[in-house]
């Protein structure tokens, strides 16, 4: 073998693994998104549907009179102050007509906080079924110290979990929300003690 066709072979084999490396930290980049758009298309691990006004209108143009109980559970991670509750611990819905329901947040200390809540649906099946017109999930809510706040959710059950096999003897849907403190304030924090927010 010459030395011509050695560095060839070298180099081909460099360019493959640069190639391939740059493939991975492009998945890599991609992953999250990607992700997030196969569990907002297949309700995996729980994740709900967003829906406009007009996907909830022709859902309810569907309705059977079939309903589901569901739960409303509230939470807050550890380093969030805040009281968070449901108003009505549960309600029954009939499939594909909207429904309101509405959660509590107040701030229990002498500080203003930012949180943000996020969000899933128990069993995970429901997920794809369940759908928010409406919902306070990922907006940051800032609250004032001793401040209250009532945030509404606007939902439906998609009639289509009537004919999903999963779906057979589901009774009750949770819909389960955690608050924790916002980044912005994570990193407004961090400024004032000349750290790198986390």
């Amino acid at each position: 073998m010459t030395t011509a066709t050695l560095e060839d072979r070298n180099r081909r084999t460099m360019l493959f693994a640069f190639g391939a490396a740059l493939a991975m930290l492009g998945l890599g980049y991609a992953a999250v998104p990607l992700y997030d758009l196969f569990c907002r298309v297949t309700g995996f691990g729980g994740t709900t549907q967003v829906a406009s006004e007009a996907e909830a209108d022709a859902a309810a143009s569907r309705a059977t009179g079939a309903t589901y109980s569901i739960r409303f559970d509230a939470n807050t991670a550890r380093d969030m102050p805040w009281t968070f509750e449901p108003v009505q611990v549960t309600d029954t819905v009939a499939v594909g007509e909207r429904d309101m329901a509405f959660y509590i947040a107040r701030n229990d200390t002498n500080e203003t906080i930012t949180g943000t809540a996020t969000f899933n649906v128990e069993p995970k099946s429901a997920g794809r079924y369940f759908a928010k017109v409406q919902c306070f999930c990922f907006v940051e809510q800032t609250l004032r110290p001793g401040e209250e706040i009532r945030m509404p959710v606007l939902y439906y059950v998609d009639p289509a979990a009537l004919d999903d096999p999963n779906m057979q003897g589901v009774e009750q849907i949770t819909l389960s929300y955690t608050f924790h403190r916002g980044l912005a304030e994570d990193a407004d924090e961090a400024a004032a003690n000349n750290e790198e927010p986390s």
